[in-house]
């Protein structure tokens, strides 16, 4: 039996807990192992659910705890998140997030810390929800030099711009029916800025290009300022609007970045509407492959992370 813990019992968290406990059989078939959440680290209470009874709000009780061999971390931001990861890798327990501020600002740390002390840092979750991405690129289009990666990365502005585009909505009419539809926060400024999406663009092009892409670095234009307008004018080049991160090589240079783009209608691309995300990655040998599906959501981004759980359990 295999132990582990989860941090932060929201959305991600009770979907990864939901995850291993209903389909607890088809997961120990394939890792050979049963899977056991020994423990649980929120602030909050929650009488009415089971994972009461495995409930901590001190880390230190899953850090010191050595039957827990892998931590699931769903907290997001960087404090106390960075803390928390550095000590578990350093504590010799695998840490597996979802977190992509957490791997845009400090990945590359982490994969370091990880590796020297003999245990992984996994976070295929972080880009693209339950889309397969980070395997694909790391193991299956291994064979290839990839040069590009572009595509829509964030749900919350692919629905906005859908609805601007199909419906003639104003950015605040599509904005405020997002939010009631629990796809845009309460604060939507890292999606509509496109904060979200050049974290996820810098993380896919370290990954691919094989050197540390820092996010902030990244020139980034939101949404903010489109217009039905613009979604008009787009029409009449036969296009659509989206939200578009782009990292490329240049003559050996990385070079990336985020902007509302015009997409012909005739791109694979132009089709993935409301929230859903498309990737496309384009390498030497293999040419262009298209990644579709869900980039977010709770069940989506928890299969994600149990598939991360599941590849550390098979390699112990």
């Amino acid at each position: 039996m295999i132990n582990i813990a989860i941090l932060g019992f929201g959305t991600v968290g009770s979907g990864v807990y939901d995850v291993i406990t209903q389909n607890k059989d088809v997961i120990q078939e394939k890792c050979e192992q049963r899977i056991n959440v020994k423990r649980v680290l929120d602030i909050r209470d929650f009488p009415d659910h089971p994972v009461q009874k495995i409930l901590t709000r001190n880390f230190e009780d899953i850090l010191h705890d050595d039957e827990i061999s892998i931590i699931v971390e769903c907290v997001g931001g960087l404090d106390p998140v960075y803390g928390y990861t550095k000590k578990a890798l350093i504590g010799g327990k695998s840490v597996i997030t979802s977190n992509k501020e957490m791997v845009a600002a400090h990945g590359p740390e982490m994969l370091a810390v990880a590796e020297e002390n003999n245990v992984r840092y996994l976070l295929e979750a972080s880009v693209g929800g339950g889309i397969p991405i980070i395997r694909p690129i790391l193991q299956c289009l291994a064979a290839n030099h990839i040069t590009e990666i572009y595509g829509i990365l964030n749900g919350t502005t692919n629905y906005i711009l859908t609805r601007m585009v199909k419906n003639g909505e104003s950015f605040d009419d599509a904005l405020k029916l997002a939010q009631e539809n629990g796809y845009a926060e309460r604060d939507p400024a890292a999606d509509v800025e496109g904060h979200d999406t050049c974290r996820k663009i810098a993380i896919l092009a370290s990954l691919a290009f094989g050197k540390n892409v820092s996010w902030d670095s990244i020139p980034t234009t939101g949404i903010t300022k489109v217009t039905v307008e613009d979604a008009k004018k787009a029409e009449e080049q036969n296009c659509v609007l989206k939200l578009i991160g782009h990292a490329k090589l240049e003559d050996g240079e990385i070079v990336c970045k985020v902007e509302p783009t015009l997409v012909p209608k005739d791109s694979p691309l132009a089709g993935v509407d409301d929230v859903y995300n498309g990737i496309m990655i384009r390498g030497d040998f293999v040419g262009d492959v298209m990644f579709y599906g869900r980039g977010a959501g709770k069940y989506p981004t928890a299969s994600a992370v149990v598939a991360d759980i599941i590849d550390i359990v098979r390699h112990v």
